[in-house]
């Protein structure tokens, strides 16, 4: 029977994620969506409750089986807590594609189908113009595309040879096959068999051992959970790398550049350079506007459709444009945001905001160095150093578990913020990149989609990242054995898994963006307005 206060512990979460994912709809929302779009909120919300679910699995799993060694017989092993965690792994698993494959694009192309028309029927020079059939015609690409790669892959790969040793003799020729490296516990889910066995008491001078492989046939959502959190790390890696250590510089930066209130002479200097660029951005505006039109002019003279036009030198030039004047625009509005705080709206200003951000920063730099050690002495190392996290977790689950779970969440929660402000943070510094920012007030569905999307393409490496973090306390877990022994061991994946590239990557990325954001700041925003004007110009 289930442990009544886990199961009251997940109907609670999920009412909290529930009223959190709402409350930040609602907060960042842009107004002209305030009545519109209730499908794609809907989306958003429930992504954001499923992506933060699927991070606090882990400590839900670590207490449903904290008290393992003390079970006796399969089902207590399984689940000692009483909770089936390999159902709710396995609905995750299948969750996180549906909304990364089909309700997610599915919602975007639905949001920005540019016909104006939002029922299906109505036409327009004869044809059905609707934002539905506009939408599934792009999904339905989407679809085929996807479906043939994770078809071909799940037909190819979906198969773990894990390496185990089998101890025979010793007591009455028992045979024991354990993983290799051994550990108490080897389970393989699709063959429904645990083997459980202490090793030491095995491994005695009249007992024989031979090494071998068991091929184990990956069944469809741990091929899922695989494949995702291999193409999840490509993103972790890198946003993960720069956002912890933007996130803790940005929030103390926002203590030292608070609203001050600024005198006469400083009021006219600022008035006057933000005046400026805004007059050099709308020359920029009349000078992308002139261009497309001549485009637009010559394709119309020369009568012929080229297909490949969207990939020709002066597409990309013109995408790269457009993203670079979107950026000054935007970082001109934070500016002008900035100006009004320490002008117009000084009086009426929290001057608790500065002081909240300074104790997110000092929480943020603890967090930041705790998960950067815990990489460098635990998890690198072929022999782990120290445990670290490991420890101060086990200590915990003796006299006070419930910490113990607190403290995994947030250090779980805190790799997601940090992806999320990494892609920003990327995308601010690089014209290629679109940028997606979470303004209050000020968000589109679009951006609210992208930054969904990322958030669960990021929270399966989360998950194997902390298991690999944590092996010591979550031992005994469900997706300890999942992500440590099928998926560890997976065809093609395990390469990556066993050279642990990916957390290289993002120690290394880590570093480098530590040093670029010191050295630099503060963006050049009056630069760049001038820059592309010029650019626009030369070309033109």
């Amino acid at each position: 029977m289930a442990d009544w206060f886990l199961i009251l512990t997940i109907v609670v979460t999920f009412l909290i994620l529930l009223v959190v994912a709402t409350y930040v709809l609602v907060y960042y929302q842009h107004p002209d969506d305030k009545n519109d779009a209730w499908f794609p909120k809907l989306t958003v919300v429930l992504g954001i409750v499923v992506s933060i679910a699927t991070v606090l699995l882990l400590p839900l799993d670590v207490a449903n089986n904290e008290g393992y060694s003390g079970c006796d017989g399969y089902d207590s092993v399984a689940f000692c807590g009483g909770l089936n965690m390999v159902l709710f792994w396995n609905i995750i698993y299948y969750l996180i594609p549906v909304f990364l494959f089909l309700l997610i694009p599915f919602m975007t192309f639905f949001y920005e189908a540019d016909d104006g028309l939002l029922m299906a029927g109505t036409s327009v020079g004869g044809q059905a113009n609707s934002r539905v059939a506009e939408a599934l015609k792009y999904q339905a690409g989407v679809i085929v595309i996807l479906g043939i790669i994770f078809g071909v892959m799940f037909h190819q790969l979906a198969e773990s040879d894990i390496p185990v040793a089998e101890y025979t003799g010793g007591v009455d020729g028992v045979v024991v096959a354990l993983a290799n490296p051994p550990t108490s516990t080897f389970s393989t889910a699709s063959l429904g068999e645990t083997y459980s066995a202490d090793v030491d008491y095995y491994t005695r001078a009249d007992a024989t051992v031979r090494d071998q492989i068991i091929r184990v046939a990956v069944p469809l959502p741990t091929f899922f959970a695989s494949a995702l959190s291999f193409f999840g790390w490509f993103v972790f890696a890198v946003f993960g790398g720069i956002g912890i250590t933007a996130l803790p510089l940005e929030l103390i930066l926002a203590f030292v550049h608070r609203p001050r209130h600024m005198d006469a002479v400083e009021f006219a200097e600022a008035q006057v350079n933000i005046r400026e660029r805004v007059n050099e951005l709308v020359d920029l505006g009349e000078l992308m506007k002139i261009a497309q039109e001549e485009r637009n002019l010559a394709s119309q003279t020369n009568g012929t459709f080229n297909p490949f036009k969207g990939f020709s030198k002066d597409a990309r030039e013109e995408r790269s444009t457009l993203l670079e004047f979107k950026k000054a625009v935007y970082l001109l509005e934070k500016d002008v945001d900035d100006f009004n705080k320490c002008s117009k709206h000084y009086s009426t200003y929290n001057p608790l905001i500065p002081w909240f951000a300074l104790a997110g920063g000092i929480f943020s730099i603890i967090l930041s160095l705790v998960w950067i050690i815990q990489i460098a002495i635990n998890v690198l190392p072929n022999e782990p150093l120290h445990p670290f996290l490991n420890g101060y977790l086990q200590w915990f689950e003796t006299w006070f578990p419930l910490i113990g779970v607190l403290s995994v969440a947030i250090l779980s929660l805190y790799l997601l913020l940090c992806a999320l402000k990494g892609c920003f943070r990327f995308g601010l510094r690089f014209p290629f990149f679109t940028l997606h920012p979470m303004e209050p007030g000020k968000t589109y569905m679009s951006s609210f989609m992208f930054n969904i999307g990322l958030l669960m393409l990021c929270a399966l490496p989360v998950v194997q990242f902390t298991t690999m973090a944590f092996q010591d306390y979550a031992r005994y877990t469900t997706v300890g054995q999942i992500f440590g022994i099928q998926v560890q061991y997976m065809k093609f994946f395990h390469w990556f898994w066993d050279t642990q590239i990916f957390v290289y990557v993002f120690v290394c990325v880590a570093g480098l963006a530590g040093v670029y954001l010191i050295c630099c700041k503060k963006e050049d925003r009056s630069k760049s307005s001038i820059y592309l004007r010029d650019r626009l110009r030369n070309r033109n």
